[in-house]
């Protein structure tokens, strides 16, 4: 898809309704995403990190970009990444850094407030808002027009406190973010009240279990629905269960479990 398109689009699907925007970790699980039907994809840094045989926020800058570009161009809708903390602590640093990504045919990218210090989890609030002001120059200035996401981690990163997570997204979006993401935030009334304070501006919800459905979250006003690292999870389940049999016990029953290879070949054909 053309990236002038893909943007397009992208800010199309988060004019109104709700839809799943699933995470692949690789340009094959892209492509089988978008073979079922989703109409967007987005990256998940875990996903890729093991892919790269380290733990999540282990990867370069170098290598998320590659990421991007690799999946922006195999697939004919619109890919949003995240972009972790951008990389970078300071503003100017991470405005740099988000000028590099909007030139990877993304249609969209995320901007989080953790700092990875578990004494000290979330960037001070004045910091963390004026990161957020950075990326939507930068953003801006690239003339690209991708889609901005403010993530707040508290409820992922050791901080679970409504109030606070609340007033950085309203925060993050008078800073310029389109889209607001409290990762982690998994009760309907949490989720109302983060749909109604940041409102009309759309909300993302992380779903990396049975906690909802679609329709329930769409009927407290929920624009869009990711699932984060969680699809990497169920391939890497299957890959450990099947994989500790064959260790322990010698024999090869989850094999005979798994998709046939003529199903499996036939998704990358054509």
């Amino acid at each position: 898809m053309i990236p002038e398109e893909a943007v397009a689009a992208f800010h199309r699907l988060h004019a109104t309704g709700c839809f799943v925007i699933p995470n692949p970790w690789d340009v094959g699980s892209a492509r089988v995403l978008v073979g079922l039907g989703f109409q967007a994809l987005a990256t998940t840094s875990s996903g890729l990190a093991w892919t790269l045989g380290r733990s999540d926020n282990r990867i370069t800058l170098a290598e998320a970009l590659a990421h991007f570009r690799a999946l922006a161009s195999s697939v004919p809708v619109p890919v949003s990444a995240d972009f972790e903390g951008g990389f970078a602590i300071e503003p100017d640093a991470v405005a740099a850094n988000v000028a590099l990504a909007a030139g990877t045919g993304i249609a969209g990218l995320s901007i989080e407030d953790s700092t990875g210090d578990t004494a000290n989890p979330l960037f001070d609030f004045a910091l963390a808002v004026e990161r957020m002001k950075a990326a939507r120059r930068a953003i801006d200035a690239s003339g690209t027009g991708i889609l901005l996401t403010g993530r707040s981690e508290g409820f992922i990163s050791g901080r679970p406190d409504l109030r606070e997570t609340i007033r950085r997204l309203i925060a993050y979006a008078e800073a310029g973010a389109d889209c607001l993401y409290a990762p982690g935030i998994r009760s309907i009334p949490d989720i109302t009240s983060v749909v109604t304070a940041v409102a009309p501006r759309p909300v993302n919800v992380l779903v990396g279990s049975d906690f909802a459905t679609v329709p329930q979250l769409a009927a407290v006003g929920v624009r869009r629905i990711s699932v984060g690292g969680a699809l990497a999870r169920v391939a890497w389940t299957g890959v450990l269960q099947a994989a500790t049999e064959i260790a322990e016990r010698g024999t090869f029953t989850s094999l005979g479990r798994a998709v046939p290879f003529a199903d499996l070949d036939g998704l990358f054909k054509g």
